[in-house]
């Protein structure tokens, strides 16, 4: 196996075409519970005794939000990433690095207060969860949105580059309709109900639940219409309008499309469309640093058109995100 890459991969968490399941995850489903003792050699929950130093949880006071994982607890993962997304980090012993950010990503799971639930999986003892996923080196992190894997990153990460993961993770999440807290008794504690959402946006997340994009962008104008200042609907808005706009796109058309904005940076259609991908695939300052160039190289009415999806952009990352303030300032200095 390689070595772990030496920076974390751009989330793909961001891509809500990622929870229709690039990886099968089919044969891990509904797998017999091992017999006992099958679990030998495996390291204990979290701060259990007998967790050996340099394993992940070693030394641990243990957290109800963090779950070791194992064939025969794989499934309820799975079903409870429909209420929260599950962080799954797979480790190895053989890999130094694998111990310190399992205990890094479960002190910020921690943080997110029941948004988040971290399992960690050992490869050695649940191989068959490294082939499904993919793996290529440990130690990585993949997410679990719906029972959908979203690959997040391998090999080491800072605090801060895996909180915006998180940050990003959650907007998806919540896209389609993945929005429950886990309560402080851990994975099967109750947590106090949800105030409903208002009809019309419960309306939007109802479509995107269905696939229905265009549903949900019409429920979400019309919420629009009747009260203009609704934050959450324009950034509902802007998210299931970019969702649309990507979800009929294949593998080979997204290449084609790349090729053809390299080809030709005076092309609106392409470059909107690139910076589509860019953003649902986590690559945020490429995608709109994409639009600027191109506001700054053009004028007339397709500069136009081009600032528009920006700001509708700015509202799919959110506008307190510090990358949107960057990308605001190089805006006002290409048309200022």
């Amino acid at each position: 196996m390689t070595s772990p890459a030496s920076r974390p991969v751009p989330p793909a968490a961001a891509n809500p075409l990622n929870l229709r399941g690039a990886v099968d995850l089919s044969s891990l489903k509904q797998r017999p519970a091992p017999p006992a003792g099958a679990g030998a050699g495996r390291p204990p929950a979290p701060g259990a005794a007998g967790t050996a130093p340099g394993e992940p949880g070693g030394g641990s006071t243990g957290t109800p939000l963090r779950v070791d994982v194992t064939e025969a607890n794989f499934q309820e993962l799975v079903d409870l990433s429909a209420q929260v997304p599950v962080v799954i980090a797979l480790w190895a012993s053989y890999s130094p690095g694998s111990a310190q950010l399992v205990d890094v990503l479960e002190q910020i799971v921690e943080s997110y207060e029941g948004r988040l639930v971290l399992g960690a999986a050992d490869i050695e003892a649940f191989p068959q969860l490294a082939q499904a996923f993919q793996v290529q080196a440990v130690p990585t992190a993949v997410a679990l949105v719906k029972g959908q894997p979203v690959p997040l990153f391998q090999g080491g990460a800072e605090e801060q580059q895996v909180r915006s993961l998180f940050d990003e993770l959650l907007k998806v999440a919540g896209a389609n309709g993945v929005t429950g807290r886990i309560g402080a008794g851990g994975p099967g504690a109750a947590e106090p109900e949800a105030p409903p959402l208002p009809p019309l946006h419960q309306k939007a997340f109802d479509a995107i639940e269905a696939g229905d994009y265009a549903g949900a962008a019409a429920a979400y104008r019309q919420a629009l219409t009747e009260m203009p200042a609704d934050a959450e609907a324009k950034a509902g808005l802007a998210q299931v309008e970019l969702m649309g706009r990507l979800q009929a796109l294949s593998a080979a058309e997204t290449d084609a499309l790349r090729g053809r904005a390299a080809q030709e940076p005076d092309s609106l259609e392409a470059q909107l469309a690139v910076a589509d991908l860019d953003i649902a695939g986590g690559h945020v300052e490429d995608g709109l640093g994409r639009i600027v160039t191109f506001i700054g190289r053009n004028f007339g009415p397709e500069r136009e058109t081009a600032r528009v999806r920006l700001l509708e952009l700015f509202d799919v990352v959110g506008t307190s995100d510090d990358r949107v303030a960057k990308a605001r300032q190089n805006l006002a200095r290409v048309l200022f």
